[in-house]
């Protein structure tokens, strides 16, 4: 009884498996022809000025917030990195 409803429920499984594969590989966009000399030319030219402009764009500066002066609690400044003489260690937390 197991194996019959096993069987039947593999065979409904595979029976869309079984029409994607069976399906017809059709390509209905044309081949498009190459690129001339000229396209190629025209391209890496383009692709060059791309990436000089790109060099010229500044590095990011910090965040501007004209509302943080607003806000309840203010954003905090980045923390200076402890040296290894002020690191705090581990100690096992206290029962209260």
């Amino acid at each position: 009884m197991k194996v019959s409803r096993v069987a039947a429920l593999l065979a409904v499984l595979a029976g869309p498996v079984y029409a994607q594969n069976a399906m017809p590989h059709i390509n209905m966009m044309e081949d498009a022809p190459g690129k001339t000399d000229d396209e190629k030319a025209a391209d890496a030219e383009r692709d060059q000025r791309y990436k000089e402009t790109l060099k010229k764009i500044p590095d990011a500066k910090a965040a501007n917030d004209p509302w943080g002066g607003m806000r309840a609690d203010p954003p905090k400044a980045a923390a200076p990195k402890a040296s290894a003489a002020t690191k705090k260690t581990k100690t096992a937390p206290t029962a209260n």
